[in-house]
Order: structure tokens, then C-alpha cells, then sequence
């Protein structure tokens, strides 16, 4: 099972990925990202669902046309861990795209 990481990690981490924030009252990181449109945002969440699906770490998510909501944890560890922080930058790069 993946280890939650530390304040220090976490922080760190935080700090590569602009937008990402800590949510409150929860182990776990967001972010919404704002894209041109409906058809954008669909396939950044299509691009994400895809590595997501082949890390078996899914996102909790919601699309409203063309902002897509993302929050990271890893359940069954408890709170962030590296899987959240690598898809996070995964995202991170399919948004740039």
C-alpha cells in the first residue's frame, strides 16, 4: 500500500504544481482547471481518464462545460501519496496541450 506523504513532501510538491491546493477538513489536493470549451475539457478529462485507468488511481472529478473540478487522494492509503502527485503532473501537462 502507498504511504501518505509528509508535510514537507506534500508541500514541496505543491509547489511544482501551480493551482494545486490543499483541501480543507480532507487529506487530499484540488484543483479546476479552465479550458476553451465543452470539447477542451472533454478531452483533457479523456487524456486523464486513460493514464488514470493504467495507474488504477482514479480521480474524483466533475465537469461543468468547460471547467473541470479535480480532487487527489489515495483511499485506500488514507490521504495524498506520490500516485496523486504523479497524476497530478500528468494533468498538469495534458492542460498545457
Amino acid at each position: 500500500m502507498a504511504q501518505t506523504l509528509t508535510h514537507e513532501a506534500r508541500k514541496a510538491a505543491l509547489a511544482a504544481l501551480p493551482g494545486w491546493r490543499e483541501v480543507d477538513g480532507r487529506d487530499a489536493i484540488a484543483k479546476t482547471f479552465d479550458f476553451a470549451d465543452f470539447v477542451a475539457a472533454f478531452g483533457f478529462m479523456t487524456k486523464c481518464a486513460l493514464v488514470a485507468e493504467r495507474m488504477d488511481h482514479h480521480p474524483e472529478w466533475m465537469n461543468v462545460y468547460r471547467k473541470v473540478a479535480v480532487t487527489l487522494a489515495t483511499h485506500d492509503a488514507g490521504g495524498v501519496t506520490e500516485k496523486d502527485i504523479a497524476l497530478a503532473r500528468a494533468m498538469e501537462e495534458f492542460a498545457r496541450v
